[in-house]
């Protein structure tokens, strides 16, 4: 079944606005959600839905938070979100952080107390309509097992780097830091085949196809899996966005990150407050002029699109053009929801009383 974004967009307010969210906050929330559908990052989009309301049935997720600024300098802030979705306080954090790159030429913040974010393009991306560059990170539940060890002690903590550039598309790097996002997991769960060798292994360590392993014990692998392929280097990435996410900020961090699913309590003494996020805006012409920039970064999509290919069919494309690609796809012909997905979204929306779109 497909459904366009106003319709996914409108069926998602009323879920949130239900809820008990004010119409400004499920209007932000809903965007960066479908944002993520129609990007083609099925993964992050409505399918989570049905579990932000889990959270906050749970009373683990505040839908009215009253978020403050605890701590700042000229380029710096660290917010509490107040037990927020990190939906709604990310993109305020960012607007925090573009605010003060305007006054001072970068703008930094820190996010404790807050819950799953969504895809961090749509926060990073935010900083392309003032002539900057953008950057988002949050850690996540832990899922993944550090190089060596059996432990599920990071999650699969993303991170976005945004560039602008002048008549080409933006440079758009938006990645999980380990082997795959959880979200990819869970679409090879519902369509019931198996994943690629080097994103899981199993309770004992070992490499496996099964995409159920993870609730079996086993752990989601670092970017690049075993060590002998360089999965040390994912590890450090991800500890990389665990500590600007959760250190800095007063978060939890490590294997104390409150889990995503609502039927998981968190652990006890937690050493910080909530999931953790951390977001960054750097003004080009604070470093160089602007147009200076952009002229140069075209030239460099310009080579890095003529590079010599592989094969007849294959393209060099630079990174996040497969996202710009499928949005203008999925804007004029709409978004193909899973079955399980629709199954979920039609049952949430009859336990909330909301009819969804036919």
């Amino acid at each position: 079944m497909k459904v366009t974004g106003a319709q996914l967009k409108t069926f998602t307010e009323h879920v949130f606005t239900t809820c008990g969210m004010n119409e400004a906050d499920a209007t932000l929330a809903a965007d960066v959600l479908v944002a993520a559908d129609l990007r083609g990052i099925d993964s992050h989009g409505v399918a989570r839905l049905s579990g932000y309301v889990r959270l906050w049935q749970a009373k683990r997720a505040n839908m009215n938070p009253h978020w403050k600024i605890i701590h700042q300098t000229p380029s710096t802030a660290t917010v509490d979100a107040d037990e927020g979705l990190g939906l709604v306080v990310a993109p305020k954090a960012m607007q925090i952080a573009i605010d003060k790159a305007k006054q001072v030429g970068t703008g930094w913040v820190a996010i404790q107390n807050s819950n799953h974010f969504g895809i961090a393009a749509y926060h990073a991306m935010m900083a392309l309509e003032h002539n900057m560059i953008g950057i988002a990170m949050t850690n996540a539940s832990p899922l993944v097992a550090p190089t060596f060890s059996k432990e599920r002690l990071l999650g699969t903590n993303p991170m976005c780097y945004v560039f602008p550039a002048g008549k080409n598309l933006p440079v758009v790097v938006d990645m999980a830091t380990s082997s795959a996002a959880n979200g990819k997991l869970e679409i090879a769960q519902r369509t019931g085949k198996p994943i690629p060798l080097g994103w899981l292994q199993d309770k004992e360590g070992n490499d496996t196809t099964d995409p159920f392993a993870l609730s079996k014990g086993g752990a989601l692998l670092p970017l690049g899996s075993s060590h002998d392929a360089a999965g040390h280097k994912g590890y450090g990435l991800a500890a990389v966005v665990d500590i600007f996410s959760a250190v800095l900020s007063g978060a939890n961090y490590g294997p104390w990150v409150p889990p995503f699913v609502a039927f998981l309590d968190p652990l006890s003494n937690l050493p910080g407050k909530g999931i953790g996020h951390f977001v960054g805006a750097l003004r080009v012409d604070a470093f160089r002029p602007y147009e200076e920039f952009v002229e140069h970064m075209d030239n460099w999509i310009k080579r890095f699109k003529s590079a010599a290919t592989t094969g007849d069919k294959n393209q060099v494309m630079i990174p996040g053009e497969p996202e710009f690609m499928e949005y203008e796809i999925r804007k004029k012909e709409g978004i193909k929801l899973n079955e399980k997905v629709l199954e979920d979204l039609i049952k949430l929306g009859h336990e909330m009383g909301i009819v969804f779109p036919s």
